[in-house]
């Protein structure tokens, strides 16, 4: 085109260009400002060219444009996710979407970001659906299966199973990110001189407001047990309980939170004097090297004796005498399916026990408790612990208290653990009588405290893991232990 051509046609057309131009960043001014900071300096002189050719082109050259441009806002959301912590599958839908709708998604995205503008509250009150309104939950510890498991990780059916699986697993993520969070902030505020009821109570009010507790959806799994020196298991204060807790105890805090029956069983040891050091190393130890030696196709006996060879390696000296770490040999890890704390299947942590296997999405509690005394414990103190048999049918009953218990224990725990301080919460008044007739006729169980001997110390840790098709995933597992 000569010289003199350009200068008659070129005005009128760089007009238009600017009206429409002007029109177009009116309307987009908000998205620019926003890209401009997602944007590196690279791509933004390519998003702008690209808006010229959609104004040179007709109809048909616009939609070619548009494609380009949704396929370039793909690209620039990839690189947000990539510092963001939003999955994939985002990305393809942000594809599919038009131009204007692209930058909406990402409007939101800059707003909310990993937990929507909120930030979590001390003591924590806000819930953990409300700091990831996205529902990416943090993902536990992932360890790969050893030797012949090894194909797993790439095998593409198992991927596939993996992500078929995905809902279960947000599940299992939001109970255990309350988890951590409650424990992080029990393990800041429990001190000596604190009463049991105090410590259980503050846990239990922070739990329910993290999990956002609604009935049998949402909710604890089961009572706060703070076992205090010989008790190891199943210890909680029931009204009117003075014991405080002092400097030189032991302490196993063992709670739980479930979405939907998917259980986080997870516990710790507090101890405030350092003698007890090897104590708690020795299970901590015990209980990390169960998790390892856990899979698709172990024997549970092997490890258990994998558990028992660490944690007998183990001296601690209390007082000027030395005592070996024992395992308590008649307590014991578990399977747990949905409302099931207990699914029939047990982790032992000595040599021996049945050789049954472990299962592609199982989930389980690996714990280990460890004790300066004779390593057995039995049923001693007063019970607190309750829980409805899972197997147990209709079965008529003639009092009318125990009708109206059972009624109460079924609309608010199900099969899930309850103790008495609970039903003290729901305004029930003079069940005794008829929590003592559930047990009898079979449908509660009752479950005391399980002690060792006298004066000696016990501890505990444990996680929850589950056995997905590609790896185990530790969901449990926290900066602390």
């Amino acid at each position: 085109m000569a010289p003199d051509d350009t200068v008659a046609v070129n005005p009128q057309e760089e007009v238009d260009k600017k009206d429409e131009e002007d029109k177009n960043l009116k309307e987009d001014e908000t998205s620019d400002k926003e890209n401009a900071a997602e944007n590196t300096a690279e791509n933004t002189p390519q998003k702008k060219k690209k808006k010229k050719k959609k104004k040179k082109g007709g109809a048909t050259t616009e939609g070619a444009t548009n494609e380009n441009g949704e396929e370039k806002g793909g690209e620039t959301e990839k690189s947000a996710e990539a510092t963001g912590g939003v999955e994939g599958t985002e990305n393809e839908e942000g594809d599919k979407a038009e131009g204007g709708a692209n930058k909406k998604k990402k409007r939101r995205k800059k707003k909310g970001g990993k937990s929507g503008g909120v930030e979590q509250t001390d003591p924590p009150t806000v819930p953990i659906t409300t700091l990831f309104p996205d529902t990416e939950y943090p993902i536990g510890e992932i360890q790969n299966y050893k030797d012949d498991n090894l194909w797993r990780v790439t095998n593409e059916e198992k991927r596939a199973l993996d992500r078929s699986g995905i809902e279960m697993y947000k599940e299992a993520r939001l109970a255990a990110e309350a988890h951590r969070q409650v424990r992080k902030y029990v393990q800041g505020y429990v001190k000596p001189g604190m009463t049991m009821i105090e410590i259980c109570e503050k846990l239990e009010a922070a739990s329910r407001a993290l999990i956002d507790e609604k009935g049998l959806e949402a909710g604890l799994a089961f009572p706060t047990g703070c076992s205090i020196n010989h008790c190891a298991a199943h210890y909680t204060p029931n009204a009117g309980d003075k014991t405080v807790l002092q400097y030189d105890d032991v302490c196993k805090i063992d709670f739980g939170t479930h979405i939907n029956g998917r259980i986080i069983d997870c516990a710790f040891t507090l101890a405030f004097n350092p003698k007890y050091e090897n104590l708690l190393n020795a299970v901590r130890d015990a209980t990390n090297t169960g998790i390892r030696e856990a899979g698709i196709d172990v024997r549970l006996c092997d490890i258990g004796e994998s558990i028992q060879e660490v944690m007998e390696s183990y001296e601690v000296e209390l007082d000027g005498k030395t005592y070996q770490v024992k395992p308590i040999r008649n307590l014991n890890g578990h399977s747990i399916r949905p409302y099931q704390i207990h699914a029939g299947k047990t982790v032992p942590i000595v040599k021996g026990g049945e050789a049954t296997k472990m299962e592609e999405n199982e989930f389980y509690a690996i714990e280990t408790f460890g004790s300066t005394g004779r390593g057995v414990v039995h049923d001693d103190m007063e019970c607190s612990h309750y829980m409805k048999n899972f197997d147990a049918g209709h079965i008529p009953l003639r009092l009318a208290k125990a009708k109206q218990l059972l009624n109460c224990i079924n609309q608010n725990f199900g099969t899930l653990a309850f103790c008495r301080r609970w039903l003290d919460r729901l305004g029930q008044e003079k069940y005794l009588m008829g929590l003592r007739n559930l047990c009898d006729a079979g449908i509660v169980d009752a479950y005391p405290p399980l002690c060792d001997m006298k004066a000696c110390y016990t501890a505990q840790f444990e996680h929850t893991l589950v056995l997905r098709p590609t790896c185990k995933e530790v969901i449990s597992r926290g900066d602390d232990y």
